[in-house]
């Protein structure tokens, strides 16, 4: 059982997204799981068994459990058969939160991701449905924001996160060596993020953040408590 499991379409979109807000929950003790639904190949410079290997070792960076799917790259829809098998993760893993991409995006991989996790989550409970394991339901649902698309969004809220968090994502996303390193088409991508982080985080008093959109209506339990 984990408290919060964060699904991505590919390796690395969750690390992009809300890596340090990762690394801040495992700081406090919360169990987190990493989900992806693809293996993300293919790409200019990976194989399945070198991205395997780079997203092992930036779940290692984190501290977090990580189970990839076999579900098609480049080909991702909201099928049964893909909420089948992420409902059945979710129901081993049992999280209290589930979070996955923002459903608005250029790339259609992470469109359909963002779907096949609100499905997932409705199927999860379902019982009857010929699915391993027994019914579950997470209480809570977000998104969070890794575009290929120049939006301008407002979050929900921002996650705010210290230096050593910030750093911690930094070093998982150097993991990812073929997809950020050797590709000269994403050479830029790491120091991007970082300022991205950085800037929500400058929006909350805090060194870094990571923002975040509600699915649903979040209610507050004090003017007060609000960071």
């Amino acid at each position: 059982m984990v408290d919060v499991v964060c699904i991505g379409a590919h390796p690395d979109d969750v690390e992009l997204g809300m890596g340090a807000t990762i690394a801040k929950m495992v700081q406090a003790g919360a169990k987190v799981a990493i989900l992806d639904l693809t293996d993300g190949e293919p790409t200019p410079f990976g194989t399945p068994e070198r991205r395997a290997a780079e997203a092992a070792e930036a779940a290692r960076v984190l501290g977090v459990e990580r189970v990839t799917l076999g579900l098609p790259n480049r080909a991702l829809e909201d099928t049964v058969e893909a909420r089948r098998e992420v409902a059945e993760v979710l129901r081993a893993l049992r999280p209290r939160v589930v979070v996955g991409p923002y459903r608005v995006d250029a790339h259609p991989d992470h469109v359909a991701a963002a779907q096949i996790v609100l499905s997932a989550r409705f199927w999860a409970k379902l019982s009857k449905a010929g699915l391993a394991g027994e019914p579950h339901y997470p209480r809570r649902i977000y998104q969070f924001a890794a575009f290929h698309s120049a939006l301008a969004l407002v979050p929900s809220f921002v996650v705010p996160v210290g230096e050593d968090a910030i750093q911690a994502k930094l070093t998982a996303l150097g993991a990812y060596r073929s997809q950020f390193i050797e590709n000269a088409a994403n050479a830029q991508v790491i120091d991007r993020v970082e300022l991205q982080t950085r800037y929500w985080g400058s929006l909350v008093g805090a060194a870094g953040g990571e923002p975040f959109f509600a699915t649903e209506v979040l209610g507050v339990e004090s003017l007060t408590s609000l960071v």
